[in-house]
């Protein structure tokens, strides 16, 4: 073959390769995106509607006014829930007020319910639901102990699964947020360090807690995370999202991370792995996968779940809107890339200088495409000191207690 045509021939096939490979980016752009990890369609999902689950936030009004025992739940946040095998709900709270609860009026001639000032106060409590949905008992609290001196355990998300990989006796996993007492803007505790704490089934004693990742390390502890505000199984892994507290550092919202863990091995701290903007790591530390510090990010605590192929992310929006509306974003991955945010909504708060936080959804109440997420409410407190907001939780009880709605979600066109 003369040299001359051997060129063009050559060229002729670079070019159809290169040509190959175009059309082949242009039909994947084309198709709908896919989990990377754990397998389905992906596509934008948006809140189509929503209403408030008078139900459910009234059976825990009723418990929490129940005044037959004086070491149960009156009020708390943090809602968090899991369901047992047997079909009862465990729900995990943080700070707690127990004690009793007073019928109206209150000592100031308010037509509210109301608990005096000197009711216990316990960093964590743990609810257990029949699996008809009524409110039944409290475990004795704290469930958690402290750590230490000027230290507290806040339970997040929690999981079923097996005592060790293979193994046929189930357990319950509880992640923990602990904190060390600290100055302002740390009113709420300086973040210490992710744990897990694993419960016996059926009678959900504690059995022990292992430290997941120390943060004392990390010396600005607006960069230290803790893992734990939600978790979503994909596939083989369980991937469980974290977030920073650059929010008391001043910035307008905080950022969230990702790490992953095998299924079943929650409480092995050499088998989480951390996205560190690239890939996953054992000893990473980990990068943030949504957040710019302003208009884009999370709030202090944030729910992801999962909707076929696609990762639906609730938080509290940016800005002085956090107080009020809950808003989202959404990914083809855990690890984003995050679009939003998309439409909010802002949930029914009762009267008085009071803030929505805290949105959790809770799957294992959730059916078809009806998805049910709590609220927490407390009082503002603009004096930094807890008295103001502690003494008007208590004198109505009702504002320190989750609230639930219902939502619905669909894809573009939908």
């Amino acid at each position: 073959m003369p040299d001359d045509a051997r060129a063009r021939r050559q060229n002729q096939t670079g070019l159809g390769i290169l040509l190959a490979l175009v059309c082949a980016a242009v039909l994947l752009t084309a198709l709908p995106d896919h989990d990377r990890e754990g397998g389905g369609a992906c596509t934008a999902r948006t809140l189509t509607s929503w209403s408030a689950d008078a139900r459910l936030t009234g059976e825990f009004a009723r418990y929490g006014d129940d005044a037959s025992r004086t070491d149960d739940w009156t009020g708390g946040d943090g809602t968090h829930s899991v369901r047992l095998p047997d079909g009862r709900v465990l729900w995990l709270f943080s700070d707690t007020y127990l004690g009793l609860v007073h019928g109206p009026p209150n000592p100031v001639g308010e037509s509210y319910a109301w608990r005096d000032v000197s009711a216990p106060l316990v960093r964590n409590s743990a609810v257990v639901m029949s699996r008809e949905g009524r409110l039944q008992s409290t475990l004795p609290a704290p469930v958690f102990p402290d750590p230490g001196p000027q230290q507290w355990r806040w339970p997040v998300a929690a999981r079923v699964e097996p005592r060790f990989p293979g193994s046929p006796e189930k357990v319950v996993r509880v992640l923990l947020w602990t904190r060390t007492a600290g100055q302002a803007p740390w009113i709420y505790g300086v973040p210490t360090a992710t744990e897990v704490a694993t419960l016996s089934l059926p009678d959900l004693r504690l059995e022990g807690i292992s430290t997941v990742l120390d943060q004392r390390l990390v010396a600005d502890a607006s960069r230290r995370v803790l893992f734990g505000t939600s978790m979503v199984d994909a596939g083989e892994w369980t991937y469980v999202f974290g977030g920073d507290d650059g929010q008391a550092a001043s910035r307008p919202v905080s950022k969230a991370y990702v790490a992953r863990v095998p299924r079943g091995r929650l409480a092995e701290p050499g088998a989480w792995e951390y996205w560190d903007g690239s890939g996953w790591a054992v000893r990473a530390r980990p990068a943030p996968v949504l957040g710019d510090g302003q208009r884009r990010g999370v709030g202090s605590a944030f729910t992801v779940v999962r909707d076929g192929g696609t990762y639906v992310l609730f938080t509290m929006a940016a800005g002085t809107a956090g107080l009020t509306t809950v808003t989202s974003y959404w990914a083809c991955a855990p690890t984003g890339p995050w679009h939003g945010p998309t439409r909010g909504f802002s949930p029914s708060l009762p009267q008085g200088d009071v803030a929505a936080y805290n949105p959790q959804m809770h799957t294992e109440l959730s059916h078809g495409d009806r998805l049910v997420l709590s609220y927490d409410v407390n009082w503002l407190d603009a004096t930094g000191a807890g008295v103001s907001a502690q003494t008007n939780v208590s004198r109505n009880v009702s504002l320190y207690r989750p609230r639930f709605v219902t939502l619905r979600l669909a894809g573009p066109g939908s």
